[in-house]
C-alpha cells in the first residue's frame, strides 16, 4: 500500500511493565485507560466506543486536532484495540491523489479504523473522493473516456475514519463537517507529565524519584512526547556519566548539558529572545528583521519557536512586531526599564 501500514490490533497485546522484549518497551499507551490526562477527551471517546460495540454499529468518524505530540495518534491506536478490530494508517501528505487513497478503502473490514494522520494536507481531489467513502460508505469513479465514459458506484464495508490535525484551520468546512465526533487535545498539567515520567521510567527499567519526574515535567512544554524524549536523554546520561545512578542532581546536569533551561527553553529559544533584547532593544520588531539576524527562516521561527514563547507569555504580537514582555526579560536575566531597554543583572 501507498503511504501507510496495516496493523492488527489484539486486546490481549497489552505492554506489560517487566517484560524484557525491546518491542514491548514502546512508551506509548496501549489501551486508553493506560493514558494519563485528556481526561474529558478520553471520556467522550470512551462512551462512543462502549456504544458502539454494545450496539454492534460501526463507530462514527472522528477528528482529532491540537499541538504535536499530545496523544492524537495514541488515541487513534487504541479506539481499534477497544473495539477489536484492525488499523490502518496514512499519512494525508502521502495521498496525493485518489488511486493512493483507494486501496486503504477497498482493504478496509466491516467496523475497522483508517487513520489518517496530518489530515488537513489531503489535496482538493483525494478530500472530495472521501466524501461519499465517510457518508455512504461508497466511492464514485469514471470509467472510459469521452461519450463512453460512465460512472461507477463501489460499495465499501463501512469502516471508521479516524484524522488527526495539527492545524484544524486548515481543514475545509465540508470535510470538517463529515466527522461525527471533533475532540481538541490541549497541553498537560505538570502533574500528569511527572505520572506519565514515572510510568515511562517504569517500562526502561530505570530509577525514578518524585523530584526527578517532576523536573523532567516541568522543563517538557506540557507535552508527553518531549518528556520522554528528555527521559531518555536522561538515561543515557545516566548511563554513561553517573553509573545508572539518577537523583535530582543528574537530572539537572543532564538537561542543563542539553540546553533545556527551567520553563523547557531550548538555545534556540533563548537565542530568538535575546535577538529581540539585545539587537532591537526588547522591540517592537518585525519576524523578517529578527529571521535576518539569526541566519534563520521566518516561518520556522513562527511555526517552531513562537507558540511556546507566546503560550508561556515571554513574548507578545503587536501590530507593529513582536516584543518582549516583561516576564520575558525577567527570565534572561533582565529587568525591564524605561524606553523599553532592557538592564542586565
Amino acid at each position: 500500500m501507498s503511504g501507510g501500514r496495516e496493523v492488527t490490533v489484539r486486546p490481549e497485546a497489552v505492554e506489560t511493565s517487566g517484560s524484557t522484549d525491546p518491542a514491548d518497551r514502546d512508551l506509548r499507551p496501549q489501551r486508553m485507560a493506560e493514558m494519563i490526562g485528556q481526561r474529558e477527551v478520553h471520556e467522550r471517546l470512551g462512551i462512543a466506543v462502549d456504544a458502539a460495540r454494545k450496539r454492534g454499529e460501526v463507530l462514527g468518524h472522528i477528528l482529532l486536532d491540537g499541538p504535536p505530540g499530545l496523544g492524537k495518534t495514541t488515541f487513534a491506536t487504541c479506539i481499534p484495540r477497544e473495539l477489536g478490530t484492525t488499523l490502518q494508517i496514512a499519512s494525508g501528505a502521502a495521498l496525493s491523489a485518489p488511486k493512493d487513497l483507494m486501496p486503504y478503502l477497498t482493504n478496509c473490514t466491516e467496523g475497522s479504523v483508517l487513520f489518517i494522520d496530518e489530515i488537513h494536507r489531503l489535496p482538493i481531489a483525494v478530500e472530495e473522493f472521501l466524501y461519499p467513502a465517510m457518508e455512504d460508505f461508497r466511492v464514485d469513479f469514471t470509467w472510459g473516456e469521452g461519450v463512453a465514459a460512465r460512472t461507477i458506484n463501489m460499495p465499501l464495508r463501512p469502516f471508521t475514519l479516524v484524522g488527526a490535525t495539527t492545524r484544524a484551520g486548515l481543514i475545509s468546512a465540508p470535510l470538517r463537517d463529515r466527522f461525527q465526533m471533533r475532540e481538541h487535545l490541549d497541553f498537560y498539567s505538570v502533574d500528569e507529565l511527572a505520572e506519565i515520567v514515572r510510568r515511562s521510567a517504569a517500562r526502561l527499567q530505570m530509577p525514578m524519584d518524585d523530584d526527578s519526574a517532576v523536573e523532567i515535567a516541568r522543563r517538557s512544554r506540557g507535552t508527553p512526547r518531549l518528556a520522554n524524549n528528555r527521559l531518555r536523554w536522561i538515561r543515557d546520561y545516566s548511563t554513561s556519566r553517573a553509573g545508572d545512578r539518577l537523583d535530582l542532581g543528574i537530572t539537572r546536569q543532564a538537561l542543563d548539558m542539553q540546553g533545556i533551561d527551567t520553563i523547557g527553553l531550548d538555545s534556540f529559544d533563548r537565542r530568538y529572545l535575546e535577538t529581540i533584547q539585545r539587537v532591537f532593544g526588547g522591540g517592537p520588531v518585525g519576524i523578517e528583521a529578527i529571521a535576518h539576524t539569526m541566519s534563520s527562516a521566518a516561518d520556522t521561527l513562527e511555526s517552531d519557536v513562537e507558540p511556546f514563547l507566546l503560550r508561556c507569555e515571554l513574548v507578545i504580537r503587536t501590530p507593529r512586531g513582536r516584543q518582549l514582555t516583561s516576564r520575558g526579560e525577567e527570565h534572561l536575566g533582565g529587568k525591564p526599564v524605561s524606553g523599553g531597554q532592557t538592564r542586565l543583572f
